[in-house]
């Protein structure tokens, strides 16, 4: 398969209509306006427990654009917004693990039944794909790296449970019903919008916003912990790319990430690095439920989905920061 770059270049029939579960937050909100902007028609659905409305600010007005404030846990509202819809991308879910451990009853209805709410209402109305949000966590305590589909070890929280048990019913949507359907295994998303507040706010855009506050960021643990920090755009691109892949493709998982490996200590100093600062890091607590070291191999969906990444971790941050210092 030849690979081509980016997705600007993706087409589409004029009148496709994208519905975007979770479209008032960071992922969501990325992808409605990278819709738009390639002249497609989206409907939004988000309850706005954790997405926001600002989120959406730069494309509300837009014609194409359609927002529905509803909650995927009840499945009337999913068959309604699904009428004449032709690709899902099911954003919607709690994400965090150490919040999944104290509220693990919320996370199944939010993240299992939401999502098997979908992909019913998906079948029902016959829609030509369904691509929807996995996670990384889902290798669990698996030692080897890159980490691989099909590699998977024991899970670590109820969010990775929620993200496998998803997997799991999208498989027997596609061999029972017919659905077409391709998991999308997030590693370590950030990039615009995404949200720098709170207990559960992730490590890239807290340590951003304390450091242009000239606070000193927290590292949980000795600061040796390692990810595959992946640009925002990279994550749209396996999203659209996803929808015109092939059929060996369906019922299928794929790591979508950069193939890079970071631990928190480069990333502070990345970040201080590039905003200026001269920071000593404080060493906190570790997070329970965290997986110690996760890099991904993306050769699968490159193979299948036409994945090349544009953006690496470097070329990320810097986009990062720039958004953050205009936006906070």
């Amino acid at each position: 398969m030849v690979t081509v770059m980016g997705y600007k270049h993706l087409k589409f029939s004029p009148d496709t209509l994208f519905l975007i579960t979770g479209g008032a937050g960071f992922i969501g909100s990325n992808l409605c306006e990278a819709v738009l902007d390639l002249g497609y028609q989206v409907r939004c659905l988000d309850n706005l427990s954790t997405g926001k409305t600002e989120n959406m600010d730069s494309f509300s007005k837009n014609s194409s654009f359609e927002f529905i404030k509803g909650d995927i846990r009840d499945l009337a509202t999913c068959q309604k917004v699904c009428e004449g819809v032709d690709f899902v991308l099911n954003q919607a879910a709690w994400g965090s693990v150490p919040r999944s451990i104290e509220m693990p009853l919320e996370y199944n209805g939010n993240n299992i039944t939401g999502t098997l709410n979908m992909l019913e209402a998906s079948r029902q109305n016959k829609v030509k794909k369904f691509v929807y949000a996995s996670s990384s966590a889902v290798y669990g305590d698996a030692p080897i790296l890159p980490k691989r589909e099909g590699n998977e070890g024991n899970l670590l929280s109820p969010y990775a449970l929620t993200k496998k048990v998803d997997e799991e019913f999208a498989k027997l949507y596609t061999k029972l019903y017919e659905l077409d359907t391709i998991g999308l295994r997030y590693f370590n998303v950030f990039g615009r919008r995404q949200d720098p507040e709170g207990a559960y706010a992730a490590v890239i855009p807290k340590f951003i916003k304390q450091l242009l506050n000239n606070e000193t960021p927290i590292i949980n643990g000795d600061g040796t912990h390692s990810r595959d920090f992946t640009y925002i755009e990279n994550v749209v691109e396996a999203n659209l790319k996803a929808c015109l892949a092939p059929a060996e493709a369906s019922g299928e998982v794929f790591n979508i990430a950069y193939g890079d490996q970071n631990n928190l200590l480069y990333i502070f100093r990345v970040l201080c690095e590039e905003m200026g600062k001269q920071k000593n890091p404080i060493f906190g607590p570790e997070r329970p439920g965290d997986i110690k070291h996760s890099n991904a191999d993306i050769s699968k969906a490159k193979q299948l989905l036409n994945y090349d990444p544009d953006y690496s971790f470097i070329d990320g941050i810097k986009l990062a920061i720039d958004w953050y210092q205009k936006n906070l």
